[in-house]
């Protein structure tokens, strides 16, 4: 395994050496063992400060797959049911044409409700209540169900609040109970701490294209919080909880935490039961969507495989059929010029363990 470690680490120095990344991070666990953590470059560019194995990445909608889990664990517990329609947790959720869409339907991104509310801004985001109030007025652009398109924002209120209500946590103080805690994870938040900014990576966008900028309010991310770099640059975009886009963590967290939703966990951690994973990791077809999970990534062919990919370029997945979890953070986003091949390193790593690369 310390092979391993070396090819992968020599291969993330080579990447910043290229300049196609600037700081980045793996993590691999196997068979219930870490056996990559490797991490390169620099989480301050600017200052040249090192990227380190405890180096926090934003990881945009990566936390999706975090907030799946969470719901999914409350739905174990008996605390929620996805066919149980939102407004029957969420009372004021119910209008507008809104009584019938269910908890399936948002984890799906069925909802009918993937642009944000008009008339917001970025200071609003910070404001979980402001919010859901402006949720909960929304009104669906097709019936819930009958399609799907992502919910890229939205998705934040309409499973974390849904959470909420309940369960009576907040969703920070889910994710540490449920997730952080039994998983002994240090690196992993959605809504940072204010202690903790200077260990956050700095992002970059070279080649950031203005003409997002425009986009409508009522879009599923709105002109107002482009670019998205620089958002998440900021403090109270750190400070902010909003599950579906700003998740704050290292590689080898989110990589634990995949680790231990397969067979026999992590750590003696097992954060759902195999019979719930294969309930919540089957595809909704024609949606092509799972209850959380993303659609086609670095995961590859591997019909057992679940996970999600995040904007900056962040993914997490697990792959139960060979208890093989992948977790990659990165601070250079949409750089064009022959980026590192996510795909090609999770394959590589794949073939290193004696993984089959297909189903």
């Amino acid at each position: 395994m310390n092979n391993i470690q070396k090819q992968i680490q020599t291969l993330l120095n080579e990447a910043v050496s290229a300049d196609r990344e600037r700081g980045v991070q793996i993590a691999v666990y196997f068979e219930g063992e870490l056996v990559i953590d490797a991490a390169a470059g620099f989480a301050d560019p600017a200052k040249r400060t090192p990227a380190a194995g405890d180096t926090l990445f934003p990881v945009f909608s990566a936390t999706k797959g975090l907030a799946a889990t969470m719901l999914h664990i409350l739905a174990e517990q008996g605390k929620v049911d996805y066919d149980t329609p939102i407004a029957a947790y969420w009372p004021e959720f119910g209008v507008n044409g809104k009584d019938k869409i269910t908890v399936r339907h948002a984890l799906t991104h069925s909802a009918g409700l993937p642009n944000m509310p008009a008339g917001l801004g970025p200071k609003d985001l910070c404001d979980w209540d402001r919010m859901c109030r402006a949720i909960a007025q929304l009104r669906p652009i097709w019936e819930p169900g009958s399609k799907s398109e992502y919910h890229a924002i939205t998705y934040s209120w309409l499973v974390g609040e849904v959470m909420r209500r309940a369960d009576g946590r907040s969703f920070a103080g889910i994710l540490d109970e449920e997730i952080c805690r039994p998983l002994r994870i240090g690196e992993m938040y959605v809504g940072l701490p204010a202690s903790l900014d200077s260990r956050v990576a700095i992002l970059e966008c070279p080649d950031f294209n203005p003409d997002l900028l425009k986009t409508p309010d009522a879009s599923p991310i709105p002109g107002w919080i482009w670019p998205l770099h620089a958002w998440m640059n900021t403090r109270e975009a750190r400070r902010a909880c909003v599950p579906a886009s700003n998740g704050i963590m290292s590689a080898r967290a989110l990589a634990r935490h995949y680790a231990a939703l397969m067979p026999g966990g992590v750590g003696g951690v097992e954060l759902l039961p195999p019979k719930r994973i294969r309930l919540a990791t089957r595809k909704s077809a024609p949606l092509g969507y799972g209850l959380g999970g993303g659609k086609a990534s670095i995961m590859g062919p591997r019909c057992s495989a679940f996970g999600h990919a995040g904007y900056s370029g962040a993914n997490g997945f697990a792959d139960p059929k060979y208890r093989f979890a992948f977790a990659y953070t990165k601070n250079l986003l949409g750089l064009q010029n022959n980026p590192l091949n996510q795909l090609q390193i999770a394959n590589q790593i794949r073939n290193l363990l004696g993984i089959p690369g297909c189903c």
